[in-house]
């Protein structure tokens, strides 16, 4: 997984919300937050179901590229 770079955001699906079922929907797009520190431990951050962003395992994710109309919908729903 790369960590996001310029000011295009990133989009992950969620695969594994074991332990997290009111932070994480499986199947669910979440935007990605540029995190390098994160990444190098193996984390990635994520704005969850309550609206902040929060560090999870970045196995618990797939990336995904987004149409355009797509991806400014959901920029804007956050």
């Amino acid at each position: 997984m790369t960590t996001p770079t310029s000011d295009s955001p990133h989009f992950v699906v969620c695969v594994d919300n074991t332990g997290y079922p009111a932070s994480l929907e499986l199947h669910k797009i979440y935007r990605m937050l540029p995190d390098s520190e994160a990444e190098s431990e193996g984390d990635i951050r994520v704005i969850d179901e309550s609206g902040e962003d929060y560090l999870f395992s970045r196995d618990r994710f797939v990336p995904i590229e987004v149409p355009e109309v797509v991806r400014k919908s959901l920029v804007h729903s956050h």
